[in-house]
């Protein structure tokens, strides 16, 4: 299997983290990418280097607008007196003042407002770049899987959370989403997403909600406990009937649970025909994680990888969450044991 690396993470090192109203360290730190590469290297895997994103391709699921905002973010922040080191928004709109007409000014403040969704993705000098050098290893592992292989990106900043023109919970570009895009421009009629980060995928889900080629799932924790809150629930199944499908877990769901309700979500991805497969893969529904709420092992990790791999679909593989970096690279490299080299 190949891997695909991000490049210049480390310059994206975001501080800022809310939490039950305390600012704490955030959890999305650069030490997550070493983890991964030595869970690689356990395997004697060695993630190539590939140029960033374009423009071009990061248009294909993203807002013109919202690319521009993200890009600048950080230099126009800085410019404002008395600024803080990363953009934080203090005010989002709310739905009565978009009900009234509501509109973004020119303003920073304005701007990062309108286009983040929360706290938790500060933007620094070096956000943009790790952004878009992040899509492209997922791009690279998605035309990997047009070719009718499988690959893995590894991702950071992750990216399912990020809406088409709003960034949340630690991802400002949609990786996974930027991948099944890939894949459907690539010829796949029928491409399915099967997310198991132990957070909701809600972005990904927003930018596929209207498409009937594009197949979201989730199985993640319970969303009334638990970030993204207000979505990612079993009823949503799509603007484009049967498009979507979510297997919340509650709290404390281990291994078999959860291997259960992945099988749910495998055959929805045979049931739906599809072509090629995106895996968003997160490590934070792990036991051993800072915010457990899920308490899947690391053999849970490996059965998982090895129930999606005997679908034999050509697989782009992009990395999510997963913060505990003493556990997260032999996380990964359970999972790919499992998955196996297609």
């Amino acid at each position: 299997m190949k891997c695909f690396d991000t490049t210049g993470d480390a310059a994206h090192a975001p501080g800022f983290f809310l939490m039950r109203g305390a600012v704490r360290q955030n959890y999305e730190v650069p030490a997550r990418a070493t983890a991964l590469r030595e869970g690689l290297a356990r395997l004697g895997l060695t993630p190539a280097s590939v140029a960033p994103a374009t423009r071009a391709a990061l248009l294909s699921v993203h807002d013109a607008a919202y690319l521009d905002f993200l890009e600048s973010a950080a230099a126009d922040w800085a410019a404002l007196p008395e600024a803080g080191p990363e953009v934080v928004a203090n005010i989002h709109p709310s739905p009565e003042m978009l009900a009234q007409g509501g509109t973004v000014a020119a303003s920073i403040i304005s701007r990062a407002g309108w286009f983040t969704a929360d706290c938790a993705c500060p933007i620094g000098a070096g956000t943009w770049a790790a952004s878009i050098a992040a899509a492209g290893a997922a791009l690279a592992a998605a035309a990997e899987a047009a070719a009718g292989r499988s690959a893995y990106a590894l991702c950071r900043p992750p990216g399912h959370h990020a809406y088409a023109a709003r960034a949340g919970g630690h991802c400002y570009i949609n990786n996974a989403a930027l991948a099944a895009q890939a894949l459907r421009d690539a010829g796949a009629k029928r491409v399915a997403v099967l997310d198991i980060d132990s957070h909701h995928g809600n972005g990904t889900q927003g930018i596929f909600w209207d498409r009937a080629d594009v197949l979201t799932i989730s199985l993640h924790a319970d969303p009334t406990r638990y970030y993204p809150w207000f979505v990612g629930h079993a009823a949503e199944t799509g603007g484009a009937p049967g498009g979507n499908l979510n297997l919340p877990q509650p709290f404390g769901t281990g291994d078999d649970v959860w291997l259960a309700a992945l099988d749910d979500g495998i055959r929805a991805v045979k049931a739906f025909g599809a072509e090629a497969l995106v895996v968003p893969l997160g490590f934070d529904a792990s036991e051993h994680e800072p915010l457990a709420a899920l308490k899947v092992t690391a053999d849970g990790f490996a059965r998982a990888g090895a129930a999606i791999g005997a679908l034999g679909l050509p697989t782009a593989i992009t990395q999510e969450g997963g913060y505990n970096i003493d556990v997260i690279g032999d996380l990964l490299a359970r999972f790919l044991t499992g998955f196996g080299n297609r």
